[in-house]
Parts: C-alpha cells; structure tokens; sequence
C-alpha cells in the first residue's frame, strides 16, 4: 500500500530581497497528511510545488517585473531631468571659474607689471650707484696726489736755512690744505661705505621683487593654462586629492599686501638712492671746489711769498754793493790814514832831532827861547795830530770790521733767500702745477 506525502516549500518575495528587506514569512500551513500511495512513487512526489504555489509564485514575479519597471521610468526620468540641471549648473560654475581665472590673471598680469617695472629701477639706481661708486674710489685716488704734493712741500720748506724758517702764510695754507685733504679723503671713504650699504639694500630689495615676480610668472602661467582647459580639452586629468585644502595658502588680501609690501620696499630704496645719488654729487662738487680754492689759496701764497724773497734780496743785493762800496772806500780812507801817519814821521823826527840837539847846548845856552818854544809847540803839535790820526785809523778799521761783518751777514742772508725762492719757485710752485684738474677731482 503505497502512503502520498506533500511538502510544502517555504515563502519567498524576490522585490523585498533585492531591496534588502527581510519580511516575515507567512504562516506555513497545518501539514495536513494525505493518503500514501505508497513508497513506490515516493521519489517522484517529492519536493514538488503545489499548483497554487506556482501561481502566486508567477503572479508575484510579474508583479514585482511591473513594480521594477516603473520604478526604473521613474528613476529614468529624474536623471535626465538631474542630468539637464546639473550640467546646466556645471557649466554655469565652469564660465564662472573662467571668468574669475581671467580677472586673477588681470590681477597678476598688473602686479607682474609693477615688480617688473620697479626691478628695471632697482637695476638702474644700482648700475648708477656702481657708477658713482666707481667715481668716488677715483676721487679717493685723485686726492692723494694733492696730500702728496702739500705733504711734500712742507717737508721741503722744512729744509730752508735757519734764518728762513718761518711760520709764514704759505706754510698755514700748506697746513690747512694738509687737514683739508685728509677730512674730504675720510669723508669720501665714508660716503662710498653708504654707498655700498645702498647697493646691498638694492639688490636685497630687487632679489626680493625678482622671487615674488618668478612666483607669479609660474602662477600666470599655471591660471592661464587652467584658463584655456575646457570639457573638450584632451590634456585635462582627474586629480581627486586638488579640492582638499592646501597648507599655507595665502588669502587674496595677504597677498596683495605680501607685494605691496616689496613694492613698498622697492619705492623706499629707490628714494633712498635718489637722495643718496644727489648728496653724493653735491658732495663731490663740494669737495672739488674747496680743494681747488685752497690750491688757489697756496699758490696765491705762494706767489706772493715769492714777490716778497724777490724785493727783500733785491733790497739785500743794493744794500751789499752799497755795503762793499763803502768797504773800498773804508779801504782807502784806511790808506790815506796810515799814509799821513807815515807823513808825520819826517817832521817828528825832525823836530825831536832839533830839540835834541838844541838840549845840548852847554851851560847858559841851554835857554828857552823862541826857537825852543816853537819846537816843543810842534812836538806837541805833530804828537796831537798823530793821535787824532792813529783814533781815526782805529775808528776806520773798526768801521771796515763792521762793514765785513755786514757784508758777510748781507750774502749769506741773500744765499739764504737765494736757497728760500729757489724752494718756493723752483721746486714747490713747479711741483704744484701737477694738481689735478677738477674733473679728476670729480671721480672722472
């Protein structure tokens, strides 16, 4: 006797599944047990739906078919209608992004344009400054020749004869030349310091410009590329990782103000340079003209120190020959006194040889007669005139020592204004005529 076995199988909904909804299955159904037909055909029978099974099973696959597409319209008919908005909205944001590409690039193109502008002056005041630079280390090197001369005349006036070793006026223009020379000599080492502390600045200022001028060369360059990309653009890639926020990014107002402070820089060491550039120039000429003022002021000196060594030894040269005039007439004098001393031996020997005789004369005849009165009388006489003769020969012969010494004192004091102009003309004043024009004074 064969037994029936039914089974039945457990429910399944196929749309909550995809939609990962579990529900709950219904209620299984009371087993209700059937008649066996027997164990012959038990293979057969088993795991079999139940035609009801297979209907529900095929009206809920239609249904969810259905419901699956519907659903599939609708989502099809919002994408394009997202499709259409955002693309829409994409290209809005697209032209804006361009549009505001385009005024960044204005805004860096002008910025570029000033650094550009303001290296272009740093470069020039700093070409100038070299320039300058270069005309002060000539001026510093032109000076020594002046000190050289000044220093070289002192030194040979310093080898005038004792008599002529004065402080006279040339030497305190020598001097005040000397102390002339070396404060424009330290003022000039010191306005070529400032001048090379400039040109540090300047060239400071100027590197500073040239980096923030590369920095936006490449930033031009990378916002104009950006701004010719389009969505037809073959050359654009996906770069995920470029929406996220960069550190230190500068804000717009950082950095105009990261410019405009080197600008501001800029403009600074450019003024600087300017009034640094008229000082130095002002300074020059300044310098120039008081050194060649007090070589006038020397040379005037000295001209007329000159004229004074030529009047005092023309004065000397008269006063010698009238001195060596009257020495040869001294000479004469000196003659004549020694002959008419000379002259009064015979009559002295004449009279004293008369009163010797006459003292001989014996006993009463030894009387003081005429005779003998004018005979002593002439003694006396010639003895008198000797005398005045013999005072003024001393006198004559002291007067011609004098007149020697004079003329000794007269030519060695013309030697020594000799040997003074000789120095003063011959060696400094020629020596002088090698100053520097005031163009090489000048730097130039």
């Amino acid at each position: 006797m064969s037994s029936e076995i039914i089974v039945s199988r457990p429910y399944y909904d196929s749309r909550a599944a995809a939609q990962g909804v579990q529900k709950k299955s219904p209620p299984l159904e009371q087993d209700v047990l059937q008649p066996s037909s027997g164990s012959a055909t038990a293979g057969y029978r088993s795991a079999k739906y139940a035609p009801g099974e297979w209907f529900s099973n095929y009206h809920t696959i239609l249904e969810q078919a259905g419901t699956n597409r519907h659903e599939a319209q609708n989502i099809q008919r919002e994408s394009r209608t997202l499709n259409q908005d955002t693309e829409a909205a994409a290209l809005k944001t697209q032209a804006e992004g361009t549009r505001l590409l385009g005024e960044r690039l204005q805004d860096i193109h002008y910025m570029k344009s000033e650094l550009q502008r303001h290296i272009e002056h740093l470069q020039a005041d700093t070409k100038l400054l070299l320039m300058l630079r270069k005309r002060l280390d000539k001026a510093l090197d032109a000076s020594e020749t002046p000190y050289a001369i000044a220093t070289d005349n002192l030194t040979c006036r310093g080898r005038r004869l004792v008599g002529e070793l004065v402080r006279d006026t040339v030497e305190e223009e020598l001097l005040k030349e000397v102390d002339l020379i070396v404060s424009v000599q330290a003022l000039l080492k010191k306005t070529a310091a400032q001048v090379v502390a400039q040109i540090k600045r300047n060239r400071d200022a100027q590197q500073s410009l040239e980096m923030d001028w590369s920095d936006k060369c490449q930033a031009y360059g990378f916002d104009d590329t950006s701004g010719r990309h389009s969505n037809r653009s073959p050359d654009t890639q996906q770069h995920p990782s470029s929406a996220t926020m960069q550190e230190q990014v500068s804000t717009p107002l950082s950095w105009t103000k990261f410019t405009q402070d080197n600008l501001s820089k800029a403009l600074q060491e450019e003024h600087a340079t300017n009034s640094l550039r008229m000082l130095v120039e002002q300074m020059l000429e300044d310098t120039t003209e008081d050194l060649r003022v007090q070589c006038s002021n020397v040379d005037q000196a000295f001209s007329l120190r000159c004229e004074d060594l030529i009047e005092a030894k023309t004065q000397l040269e008269m006063k010698l020959a009238q001195t060596l005039e009257q020495i040869g007439s001294q000479e004469r004098n000196i003659e004549a006194l020694e002959q008419a001393i000379h002259d009064k031996e015979a009559p002295l020997r004449v009279v004293q040889s008369r009163l010797y005789l006459r003292s001989l004369r014996p006993n009463i005849e030894l009387c003081r007669d005429q005779p003998q009165l004018s005979l002593e009388r002439e003694v006396r006489q010639i003895d008198a005139t000797l005398e005045s003769l013999k005072q003024k020969l001393s006198e004559a012969r002291s007067s011609l020592f004098h007149l020697e010494e004079s003329r000794m004192a007269l030519q060695k004091d013309i030697n020594c204004k000799t040997h003074s102009l000789f120095i003063d003309r011959e060696k400094c004043m020629t020596q002088r005529k090698r100053y520097p024009t005031i163009s090489v004074l000048s730097g130039y």
